[in-house]
């Protein structure tokens, strides 16, 4: 199945603790059904020190369901994504606009 939700969109968070917050997705893992947003559902992880890095305590962006996620469109607003033919080659689109991602 084609993925809706891609590394690099920009997303809006639809439930949870951080709802209605917006960030890039930095990574995703299809097997799981999650994806990692920048600045959305931050952990403090403890780091032990090394000597190559200081330890301490460090913000970290933790995965999150994609079905949490939704799209952000060109207006700003929330959307489905919809799979067409452009050409011959398929594309994702915006159902609310209907631009092309």
């Amino acid at each position: 199945m084609a993925a809706k939700l891609r590394k690099g969109d920009k997303v809006i968070v639809l439930a949870g603790k951080d709802k209605g917050k917006t960030g890039e997705i930095s990574s995703v893992d299809p097997k799981a059904g999650k994806a990692v947003v920048d600045g959305v559902n931050i952990a403090i992880r403890h780091v032990k020190q090394s000597q190559t890095s200081q330890g301490g305590r460090t913000p970290q962006a933790m995965p999150i369901d994609l079905s949490n996620l939704a799209i952000v469109d060109a207006n700003g607003k929330a959307t489905r994504v919809g799979f067409k033919m452009d050409g011959d080659k398929k594309v994702r689109f915006a159902k609310t606009t209907g631009d092309v991602i």
